[in-house]
């Protein structure tokens, strides 16, 4: 399967392609209930000198595992977190190109759950996360 580019949101923090200070991911589904983004995080986002900050890695994860769920463009299915867990098992550094991988676990009827992980460019994960997404309705989301 090639690579196929999910929709973007105009003010969305991780996405929002009119955010002035959001992150403006792409993310790409590589197969059904796996997609991925790569990202380099500027010097303004770190916590300690030279890591990104872990509110924001948390973030990252958060998007990218509720994302595996998304489906197609032309009918997303918008998710919200019901909660989230991050395992954070080395710094994230800034400056350098990261891989981030969501992946859908498991998907009930009212039950999803979601994994994302941050990789370095030696594919070891640095961070990872479990989420547990709920769908919302057309009405919840109104105009994004």
């Amino acid at each position: 399967m090639s690579k196929i580019k999910q929709p973007n949101s105009r003010h969305c923090f991780i996405c929002g392609l009119e955010n002035p200070i959001g992150l403006h991911l792409h993310f790409y589904e590589t197969e059904p209930g796996v997609v991925e983004t790569i990202y380099t995080a500027p010097d303004h986002f770190q916590g300690y000198p030279g890591v990104l900050h872990g509110g924001i890695v948390a973030a990252i994860l958060d998007e990218t595992s509720g994302r595996a769920f998304m489906g197609s463009a032309d009918a997303p299915r918008f998710m919200f977190t019901g909660k989230l867990e991050v395992k954070y098992r080395k710094n994230v550094p800034v400056g350098k190109p990261l891989k981030i991988v969501g992946k859908a676990i498991k998907d009930r009827k009212k039950f999803r759950r979601g994994m994302g992980r941050n990789l370095r460019g030696e594919r070891r994960t640095v961070s990872r996360s479990e989420r547990d997404p709920y769908q919302r309705t057309d009405r919840q989301i109104g105009h994004i």
